[in-house]
């Protein structure tokens, strides 16, 4: 697979056509064969949900996507790893990620995926609160459902921004960000503030890379074939972190784009897999 262009349209967002702003961010227009990839990946979570013994549903607040799927790790002692979706804050639900435990079940892991209101329902600060409170709710219930080692955070795409900004949890040891948005300013500029209505203040409060560095160990991934600014960002948040002496690797994938990386994490032995095990170590 062809790797993106390296020219980062960040360096010259504001000498773009809003055409130009709209396709930085459009990872579905980058990715020609994105329905097929995610119509796979929603197939096999679905089947992953259905065989294998979790305990689902679990509600964490009084709306209808405030829940928690866990799926239980081999001993009580096992890690857990929390993960996010993506879909920008607006799309996607837990159910269709369900299929990331395939990697790292067979390492003994637990694995839990909390649900959150998207946007327009709810805005970005209440959105970033359901996840606070949701991991409040799972430190409040480890010994219920056998969860006693330590606890990685995860996401991918919108995700991995709420990723970063669980990590300063005190639930949480460490974390991996997989393609994440970090910035949140070009996005009021695109497509996608339609829904989310992005604010001055929600910018500042909510973009990682403005943010103090949380100093836990973050690994920052990102495919080689993404889109530029989704590189940049990456680079970026990574940047800002080793100024701050903070620990956590910025971790290439070779070829992988917007969609393929995740399947990095659903092999057991997948570059990503590997990169939450050295976390938990």
């Amino acid at each position: 697979m062809a790797t993106q262009s390296n020219s980062n349209p960040l360096s010259r967002w504001a000498f773009l056509s809003q055409e130009e702003r709209n396709r930085a961010y459009n990872n579905a227009a980058a990715v020609p064969a994105s329905s097929a990839l995610i119509q796979a990946r929603d197939q096999a979570s679905a089947s992953y949900r259905s065989t294998h013994n979790g305990t689902l549903d679990l509600s964490y607040g009084p709306g209808h996507r405030q829940a928690w799927d866990i799926y239980p790790g081999t001993a009580p002692s096992a890690p857990c790893l929390v993960f996010f979706h993506g879909g920008y804050w607006q799309m996607n639900a837990r159910e269709n990620f369900a299929c990331v435990a395939e990697g790292l079940a067979p390492h003994g892991w637990s694995v839990a995926l909390p649900g959150f209101t998207l946007a327009p329902e709810a805005n970005l600060e209440q959105i970033v609160a359901e996840i606070r409170t949701a991991l409040d709710w799972l430190q409040d219930h480890l010994a219920e459902y056998k969860l006693g080692g330590k606890i990685i955070v995860s996401g991918w795409s919108a995700g991995a921004q709420l990723a970063a900004m669980a990590l300063a949890h005190p639930l949480v040891s460490a974390g991996l960000a997989i393609a994440g948005v970090y910035e949140l300013a070009p996005l009021r500029d695109t497509y996608l503030n339609t829904k989310l209505s992005l604010t001055d203040q929600q910018i500042e409060n909510f973009s990682p890379m403005r943010l103090p560095v949380v100093n836990k160990p973050l690994t920052i991934a990102y495919g080689s074939a993404e889109l530029p600014a989704l590189i940049e960002e990456a680079r970026g948040f990574h940047r800002i972190r080793a100024a701050a002496h903070a620990p956590g690797s910025l971790l290439p994938v070779p070829n992988a784009n917007h969609y393929t990386i995740l399947d990095e994490l659903r092999n057991p032995d997948g570059l990503l897999a590997r990169a939450v095990l050295d976390l938990a170590r």
